[in-house]
């Protein structure tokens, strides 16, 4: 695999994406569902502008540090199949991690918050990215060319899996039968945009579901426990504006940081979760879930919480 394969390969992706975008977008007029508005779509293209923007700038310091990691990397897998099938899946399962400690450490919330700050969800979201990931992003995959796989299939894979990952932002797919036991579908990826108390933070994953089921962090899709919203549990006051979109979150931060309190809190108002206070104002999603559950009990979640 070489830089002029991943080229082609993105080339040739972007008639698709403009054939389905373009699908969706009159499926959503002509079904009057307003999946869609242009403030919004445009939104996520200058969203999507910047980060790549960066992500260009980056793109020779993270490329020289996987070649000098590989260096000292373990002989690569002969057998091809299982060169490949393994490196799908460590990098999803880097991935996955990257995409928790975006939810969970609220310094790297402000850059990720706004790939979620839209109150649609279709498939032009999944280009509406979290500006400034590219700067610590490749840190979550550095154990890859240590593990003797070769950079340029690094790049490749993580270019396959964004291919699918934008793709399951849609509405217009329903369950997937068995795929649903494993893979990250539409239906899983929608919980993920929900702002629904019981669906904030869940199912993190980007091409396999199994991440979640494993550590914790799944949740399926139930329409009929009630309407799922999509975007941020308290909406933006300038939703399209170019600097709060990006900064909004930031400016929050830089609000609490100012505030005449310890040095210690001051710091886990910047790697606690979102939502974390120090004297209860505002609550985090595990403990929003917790009160949730408390008034909305299912026998399921009563067997999870019974003592053993």
């Amino acid at each position: 695999m070489t830089e002029t394969d991943i080229l082609a390969m993105v080339q040739g992706v972007i008639p698709v994406y403009a054939l389905v975008i373009g699908l969706e977008m009159v499926m959503s007029y002509v079904h009057n569902r307003h999946y869609y508005t242009t403030k919004d779509t445009l939104t996520n293209v200058y969203l999507s502008s910047l980060n790549f923007l960066l992500d260009v700038a980056m793109k020779g310091l993270f490329g020289w540090l996987m070649f000098w990691l590989f260096s000292f990397g373990i002989p690569s897998i002969s057998n091809p199949w299982l060169y490949w099938i393994l490196l799908l899946i460590l990098e999803d399962f880097a991935f996955y991690w990257e995409h928790r400690f975006d939810h969970t450490i609220r310094l790297f919330w402000a850059v990720h918050v706004t790939h979620h700050s839209s109150d649609k969800f279709n498939l032009t979201t999944g280009f509406r990215s979290s500006v400034f990931q590219p700067l610590y992003r490749f840190i979550y995959f550095i154990p890859l060319p240590l593990l003797g796989f070769r950079p340029w299939d690094i790049m490749f894979m993580y270019a396959v899996t964004q291919i699918y990952g934008i793709l399951i932002h849609t509405q217009y797919i329903n369950k997937l039968g068995f795929l649903e036991w494993f893979m990250a579908t539409p239906s899983h990826h929608r919980v993920h945009h929900a702002s629904n108390t019981p669906y904030l933070d869940k199912n993190m994953g980007m091409v396999f579901i199994i991440w979640d089921k494993l550590f914790g962090t799944f949740e399926p899709e139930d329409n009929s426990r009630e309407e799922m919203r999509f975007g941020l549990t308290k909406p933006l006051n300038q939703p399209h504006h170019p600097v709060n979109i990006v900064a909004h979150e930031w400016k929050s931060i830089w609000q609490d940081l100012r505030r005449p309190l310890p040095l210690k809190t001051r710091l886990q108002y910047l790697f606690m979760p979102p939502g974390w206070s120090h004297d209860g104002s505002s609550q985090t999603s595990r403990e929003l879930q917790e009160a949730y559950w408390k008034q909305h009990p299912t026998p399921k979640r009563a067997a999870e919480d019974t003592p053993r």
